[in-house]
C-alpha cells in the first residue's frame, strides 16, 4: 500500500498510457473494419457487394474492381437501390477508411447488418497489391 501512495503519479501514467494503447483496437472493433484480404474472401465466398463512398471524380480515378459508386452524402437515399439484398455482406470503401467508417453506421441504420469498411480504404487495398480499375 505504501508503494501505491508513494508512486500514485507513476500508476496514473501507466493506466492512462495503457488506455491510449487500447483505444484504437476498441474503436476499430466497433466500426467493422476488415483487412483487404478479408474483403477478398467475403467477395469470393459470400458474394459480398462493394460500394465506394467517394465522390464520382475520385471513383473514376481508380476503384475496387466491380464496386458501385454511391457518394457518402447520397448514401441513405441511393444505397437501397444500388444494393437491394440486405442479407449479403456489404463492403464499404473510400480513400483512407474515414468516410467508409461513417458509411458503416449509416448502412447499419438502413438494415445492412453485415456492413463493414476496409481498413485503410483504397490505400489499404492498393498496399495489399489488389487490382483496381479506372472508369
Amino acid at each position: 500500500m505504501k508503494f501505491i501512495v508513494d508512486n500514485w503519479m507513476l500508476l496514473l501514467i501507466m493506466l492512462s498510457s495503457g488506455g491510449m494503447l487500447a483505444w484504437p483496437m476498441l474503436r476499430g472493433a466497433n466500426t467493422g473494419t476488415l483487412t483487404a484480404q478479408g474483403a477478398v474472401q467475403l467477395i469470393n465466398r459470400s458474394r459480398a457487394q462493394v460500394v465506394d463512398v467517394r465522390e464520382p471524380e475520385e471513383f473514376a480515378a481508380g476503384h475496387v474492381t466491380g464496386s458501385k459508386n454511391v457518394p457518402l452524402n447520397l448514401l441513405e437515399e441511393k444505397l437501397p437501390g444500388a444494393v437491394k439484398n440486405k442479407a449479403v455482406p456489404l463492403i464499404l470503401v473510400c480513400a483512407t477508411g474515414a468516410r467508409a467508417n461513417k458509411a458503416v453506421a449509416a448502412a447499419k441504420k438502413l438494415g445492412y447488418e453485415q456492413a463493414q469498411a476496409i481498413a485503410g480504404g483504397l490505400k489499404g487495398w492498393k498496399d495489399a497489391n489488389l487490382p483496381i480499375e479506372r472508369a
